[in-house]
């Protein structure tokens, strides 16, 4: 059920036995979790059912780092959380993604992929995917058409990969009756949680403070508690709460808020393809991205270039993924960003400010432009089309200098902003240069198509060009270690019995796929810990003969409680998680 805390009794205390904080992907995917499981759950999400100024101005602060957008348009403070902003894409990590690699500093999980592999094959009914395989090989027959292909690869440096589009999911709506009607989970709207309390050793959370921006103030209590609120938030709170330790909770390592990442991406080359390989679909973002001509079995798809693992090795690379970038007649022009927001509108996407009349108005007041981009969009005529580059996103190398720290602002609720420094090591700029030479090579030598580069930004200052994707990871760093990590392998923030942490602000590092799905595997393996941890009657089923075995190709977690992962329907499609050749 969902209660408005505006309209709750000042000074009451909520009693519950999970408390979460956040209601995004993880947070809901938590929460729905919880139900199964059957056990008592209170979500505190910030927002209500929709955007507001004043609760979006929360997320806002100083920007310290490299230039960098990371409030507006790129998170979301309302039921769903970023889920509202996101574009749907998916694929799971690399299995080099989760390695301790000796060129990649602190890089390395504390488990391989075989541990999420069952996870990530039941994140396929929750983000509403398609059959559980990203064989490239797979999806071109499936799709069938002479314009989507896959491209000779004959270097033997370079693979073709693919990615599952979510409609895309948005969480708050998807799943709202489910959460409306929910006897177990009780959805606090407009509950801004403003300090995390702790016994006098600060070990044991005892409860949450919560404000309105109304004026109300409640608090919950509950056994357990799960800090899902985002990459740059979970820090915040963390940091914030220090009435018992005064650098924050889980930080006596001052690592809270360190080694924040995001995928950087630029664009680079001019290419001229080949006249068999003018029209094919099946690599271009321009073409590929959630349309229904580049799609099978109910699920639209796209194909980007990557480096064998072999490859990274041996030249010593981050992980990084590649695809076309066409420019349409109208590319850049005010008609043409207004489209571009009508069908993110269409999405459902949240844009703050956005008004449909007036992008409306700008279309209608610029029809040249608008005409020429929609029909390239729409008919894909190549005389149209005024150049064709490379775009690429590259793994975030963790660098302990780029971080999350409190402003000496304070928002509207007293609490200090955030002062974000996003920082990049020189090897991002070296796998920026070597993975665009690399592709270029690969398209000559194969025939499809002539590449010239751009001049190599190694040394260099970083280009205007530059741009994050509003993947915000790292900040509670996942390590056995405490001297190394905030949470343990079980998101358990080290040196506390009951805080846990959800979201990708416990990856350690980031491979260069979008995280969204692995947010989600890694929530739906959370709520097996923690059904073993409240030593839930469901967590016991794992010893109980009769379930089904995982199938035999994936292999199933190692610890013996996640078992239970095993009973629950599995995803459409084979059951088996099949990247391809790696």
């Amino acid at each position: 059920m969902f209660i408005d805390t505006r309209s709750v009794e000042e000074g009451t205390c909520v009693g519950t036995t999970v408390c979460i904080i956040g209601a995004g992907a993880a947070g809901i995917t938590l929460a729905l979790e919880m139900e199964r499981l059957g056990i008592d759950t209170c979500v505190l999400e910030s927002g209500g059912f929709k955007p507001d100024e004043q609760t979006r101005d929360l997320y806002r602060g100083e920007n310290a780092g490299l230039p960098y957008q990371f409030a507006d348009g790129s998170r979301s403070r309302y039921l769903g959380g970023s889920s509202n902003c996101w574009g749907g894409w998916c694929r799971p990590l690399d299995p080099l993604d989760f390695e301790k690699r000796d060129w990649v500093a602190h890089s390395g999980w504390p488990f391989g992929l075989d541990e999420l592999m069952p996870f990530y094959a039941r994140t396929h009914a929750v983000l509403k995917l398609g059959p559980n395989n990203f064989d490239p090989q797979f999806w071109e027959t499936a799709i069938g058409r002479p314009d989507v292909r896959r491209l000779p690869l004959v270097t033997g440096n370079v693979r073709d990969t693919v990615s599952q589009f979510s409609p895309p999911a948005r969480f708050g709506r998807l799943y709202r009756k489910e959460l409306e009607s929910s006897r177990r989970i009780s959805v606090y709207l407009y509950a801004n949680v403003l300090n995390i309390d702790t016994d006098s050793a600060a070990r044991t959370v005892t409860k949450v403070d919560v404000a309105t921006l109304s004026g109300r103030h409640i608090s919950v209590r509950a056994k357990l508690f799960v800090l899902a609120t985002g990459g740059i938030e979970n820090a915040r709170l963390l940091l914030a709460s220090n009435r018992i330790r005064p650098a924050g909770l889980g930080n006596g390592h001052d690592l809270v808020g360190r080694f924040y990442m995001d995928h950087p991406r630029l664009m680079s080359a001019e290419i001229q393809f080949s006249r068999a390989w003018s029209r094919n679909k099946l690599y271009d973002i321009k073409y590929h991205y959630q349309n229904a001509a580049v799609s099978a079995h109910g699920t639209r798809i796209a194909s980007q270039f990557a480096l064998t693992a072999e490859l990274l090795q041996r030249e010593r690379l981050l992980n990084a993924r590649v695809w076309f970038f066409s420019r349409f007649a109208g590319e850049g022009s005010k008609a043409a960003e207004a489209l571009i927001r009508c069908k993110q509108g269409l999405l459902h996407k949240d844009q703050p400010g956005w008004k449909l009349g007036r992008d409306l108005v700008t279309m209608a007041s610029h029809p040249t432009d608008t005409a020429g981009f929609a029909l390239t969009r729409i008919l894909h005529p190549r005389a149209l089309i005024r150049s064709v580059k490379l775009q690429a996103i590259v793994e975030a190398e963790p660098n302990p200098d780029s971080r999350v720290t409190l402003s000496e602002q304070k928002d509207q609720l007293g609490m200090n902003r955030v002062r974000v420094a996003w920082q990049l090591t020189s090897n991002v700029q070296r796998t920026f240069d070597r993975t665009f030479a690399l592709i270029a090579e690969e398209l000559q030598r194969s025939g499809v198509a002539a590449v010239k580069l751009d001049a190599p930004i190694e040394g260099q200052l970083w280009p205007v060009g530059l741009e994050g994707t509003w993947h915000h990871m790292g900040t509670t760093r996942m390590h056995d270690s405490p001297g190394e990590g905030v949470v343990d392998r079980n998101c358990k923030v080290h040196g506390m019995t009951n805080l846990f942490i959800a979201g990708s602000s416990v990856f350690p590092t980031v491979g260069a796929n979008f995280p969204t799905i692995t947010i989600v595997a890694l929530t739906l393996r959370l709520a097996g810990h923690i059904a073993v941890e409240l030593s839930t009657p469901q967590a016991m089923l794992v010893s109980q003969p009769g379930l089904d075995d995982p199938p035999s190709e994936v292999a199933a977690p190692a610890p013996s409680e996640l078992a239970w992962a095993a009973s629950i329907a599995p995803a459409p499609g084979n059951g088996l998680l099949s990247l391809g050749k790696q």
